[in-house]
């Protein structure tokens, strides 16, 4: 039946599938949520915002994209959820319109000395392909060209078992590319035996100097001193050849020690397992110290530092063997591809080009796939992540970013704006935890969170458009136009910290002269060189404390009070008041919950299923023995304690009956950077990036140095606790140090005494120092892109 002409025909009706427009979230309680709701639209980009602590990453990441993945892990059979990680459902009462969430964090990556950013992207295993079909002469299969897989000779009798059985001798051999020297590392270790062990002493006076290695210690010392392979009376230095060999070098072998079986390993290889097997960044301060004193890392000599046996590296395509091709920057790479026409492998080369111009695109060129993954920074980690994802054809899927704009330049910000709203307009529902006004003012949607941190937190305070948030009263909306003024007057140096040559990787011979006894900033487009000058080029010497980039590990039992050692005061003082030893006041120690082990949960194994994690009843989520819980200091017990935000405990200790200058100090560094709304006892675990990094700093805030080098210690700051920092940084300079700090945010670049600008781009376009001087002359000369957007910001 037709319509007639000029007659409207009536529009059919909106499809029931066509509803499904809003993710829905009602009742949220993860973490310092407080029964949240909120609606969130879908196919369009959300900016979640709020001071640190407010609740953002709670409910975006710990409710929204927890549960997607924990629907998505469902799906699979009861044998395939086995080998996945188990997700509890998250605390919420209604949680309806989710999408499959693809989450990009600012989790570092692996710092596996084999991990790098070709491995981590698939480059490596493209090439490895492309350079086992071209490469002259033919060597091998990929595995051939991969310094994980090494070479594998056999040769012996197999039996076949083929009608009558019959014995063969048989060859094999599998090439692969690893360095047989370093092992695919790259680096070959060298140990220093002088801070191992005192010589002059035996086994049982004590020569052992490593950390944790008391003389009396069953695991450890007693092996060596009862072994029988030496004489634990006789000085280290008296010992014969055939006993400083067994000492050192002796392969693995049982022993009997007070009728318990205990394996005996020379020292050398005990070590490289105990300590040279772990990310140095997890270990703990003074056990790091000891590696760095212990252990020196050279070029592997027979590789070149390429990680690649003789054999891969003599296979060339076009002039070019593989590990030419990863250490090139990625741009160069791209073009060389690019000019490789071979028609038997079109359709490796065009997805191998594809994936390093997505690396160009969002602003990595400037690397190589060389680069150890755990050199990379939390910002081009979380875009080298992004990689995979550019030019996806999935829709309809949510995308999560953390904080995506770290780590960039203003310049770049752009770029990375350009990118969210693409994903976006492929009809994908985008999510961003960010506190950049430049990203916040693309937002189609606002979420605000707060109106504090911790307790002070967790409700919603404004949802609607970036027009509204400025018009709100919100905090976040009252800083968006912060704008920090250039000083009138600058610090005069005291004194200058010369570097002469600096050319660690991309760096061109730079002779700069860094004063001290000011704020000094060096700044730049991500990958011009800023970390290399300062981290590389800076002398290790006694009095430079650097707070860099790298993640702190911890698990659910560490907290802020164990990890910057105040629970150490706190302990002492609640045994002093109370006759009794500290012990009972660690809660992983004498003084724990027999039930929970001092956890305070008890964790139910499920299987394939999410464990439970119930409050323990004995001691009711308070970790404690209830006979330690009688213990009072200043009228409270030590689970009271530790229940307190740093800003309460610092009043606690500060005076009267409970006042402990020690923790006092330590809690005021911990206010100072920002962390007063955090609670003492909260688990490492629970805490954000920025969080993380800013406790860090607080800890070195206590180190006895000089010359302070911060990497970019705005990172996870909201623009209201920015200015804090400036206080601090000032508090810093005005207290005699020096304070260098390596940055990208215009309001430290307006408040610096001195600026240091490196570029004029990234990779092999950067490398020298562009400008150097005050803020001011910066902005006049508006002759960098630092410069250009310093004086935007400024208004000049």
């Amino acid at each position: 039946m037709s319509t007639a002409p000029g007659q409207d025909a009536q529009s059919p009706a909106r499809h029931d599938a066509d509803t499904h427009d809003l993710i829905r979230v009602h009742g949220a309680r993860v973490n310092n949520l407080k029964d949240v709701s909120v609606e969130i639209p879908k196919r369009r980009l959300t900016v979640f915002t709020g001071v640190s602590g407010s609740g953002k990453s709670s409910l975006v990441f710990g409710t929204i994209a927890a549960e997607s993945q924990r629907l998505i892990n469902e799906t699979y059979s009861a044998f395939v959820q086995g080998f996945m990680p188990s997700l509890a459902r998250p605390e919420v009462d209604v949680l309806d319109g989710l999408t499959t969430a693809i989450i990009v964090d600012q989790q570092r990556m692996g710092a596996d000395p084999r991990s790098t950013v070709g491995t981590a992207t698939d480059a490596n295993a493209m090439l490895r392909i492309l350079f086992s079909r071209l490469g002259q002469p033919r060597i091998g299969s990929p595995q051939a060209f991969s310094f994980n897989v090494p070479t594998v000779r056999a040769s012996g009798a197999i039996t076949v078992e083929r009608g009558a059985r019959k014995t063969e001798k048989a060859t094999f051999t599998r090439i692969g590319g690893m360095c047989t020297r370093c092992e695919g590392r790259g680096t070959v270790s060298d140990i220093d035996l002088t801070q191992l062990y005192d010589d002059s002493k035996s086994i049982s006076e004590g020569a052992f100097t490593i950390p944790g290695w008391k003389s009396d210690s069953f695991w450890t010392v007693r092996v060596y001193a009862e072994s029988g392979f030496v004489d634990p009376d006789k000085p280290i230095r008296d010992y014969t050849k055939k006993e400083l060999q067994d000492f050192l070098y002796k392969e693995p072998t049982k022993v009997k020690v007070d009728d318990v079986n205990l394996t005996y390993e020379g020292l050398i290889p005990k070590i490289q397992k105990s300590f040279l097997s772990k990310d140095r960044e997890g270990m703990q301060p003074h056990i790091r110290a000891f590696v760095d004193r212990a252990v020196t890392f050279t070029t592997c000599p027979e590789c070149d530092g390429t990680r690649l046996g003789q054999e891969a590296r003599s296979s060339r395509i076009a002039g070019i063997n593989i590990a030419d091709a990863c250490a090139m920057q990625i741009s160069d790479l791209a073009e060389w591809i690019r000019g490789l026409d071979e028609p038997s492998v079109a359709p490796l080369l065009a997805k191998l080009l594809h994936t390093l111009e997505s690396f160009v695109e969002i602003g990595l060129g400037y690397l190589s796939l060389d680069r150890p993954a755990g050199t990379l920074s939390g910002g081009e980690a979380q875009r080298t992540k992004m990689i995979r994802h550019l030019g996806s054809a999935l829709t309809d899927v949510t995308y999560v970013f953390d904080e995506p704009t770290i780590g960039l330049h203003p310049h770049d910000i752009q770029r990375m704006n350009n990118l969210l709203k693409r994903l976006r307009d492929k009809g994908n529902t985008v999510l961003v935890v960010e506190h950049k006004p430049e990203t916040i003012a693309i937002a189609d949607h606002v979420v605000d969170l707060g109106p504090g941190a911790g307790t002070d937190g967790g409700s919603i305070c404004y949802e609607g458009t970036y027009e509204g948030l400025r018009a709100g009263g919100t905090i976040t909306g009252r800083h968006l136009d912060d704008r920090a003024r250039l000083k009138d007057t600058v610090r005069k140096p005291t004194g200058k910290l010369e570097i002469r040559g600096a050319n660690r990787h991309n760096l061109r011979d730079v002779d700069v002269d860094i004063p001290l006894g000011v704020l000094c900033v060096v700044t730049g487009v991500a990958g011009s060189g800023k970390s290399s000058l300062i981290h590389g080029s800076i002398p290790a010497r006694a009095g430079v404390v650097s707070v860099d980039q790298s993640a702190i590990k911890g698990s659910r039992r560490s907290n802020p009070a164990t990890y910057t050692g105040l629970l150490e005061p706190i302990r002492k003082a609640f045994a002093k008041a109370n006759g009794v030893k500290p012990a009972l006041f660690s809660a992983n120690s004498e003084g724990a919950c027999p039930t929970c082990n001092g956890a305070g949960v008890v964790y139910t194994d499920l299987g394939m299923m999410a464990g439970v994690a119930t409050t323990c009843e004995d001691c009711e989520g308070k970790r404690f023995q209830p006979a330690v819980l009688d213990y009072r200091f200043g009228g409270r017990d030590i689970s009271e304690v530790l229940a307190m935000p740093v800003t309460e405990a610092a009043e606690f200790f500060g005076s009267g009956e409970a006042r402990t200058p020690a923790a006092h100090a330590i809690l005021g560094r911990l206010a100072d950077v920002g962390l007063g709304y955090l609670s003492l006892g909260q688990p490492l675990t629970t805490l954000s990036g920025g969080e993380r990094q800013r406790l860090k700093l607080a800890t070195h805030m206590a180190d006895k140095g000089g010359v302070y080098v911060l990497d970019e210690p705005t990172t996870g700051l909201h623009l209201a606790d920015v200015e804090q920092l400036l206080g601090l940084l000032d508090r810093l300079v005005d207290a005699g140090k020096s304070v260098i700090v390596i940055e990208h945010h215009q309001a430290v670049m307006a408040h610096a005494d001195w600026i240091i600008d490196l570029g004029p781009g990234a990779g092999h376009d950067g490398g020298r120092v562009v400008f150097e001087g005050t803020p001011a002359d910066l902005v006049a000369a508006r002759s960098t892109l630092t410069g250009e957007h310093l004086a935007g910001y400024v208004g000049a």
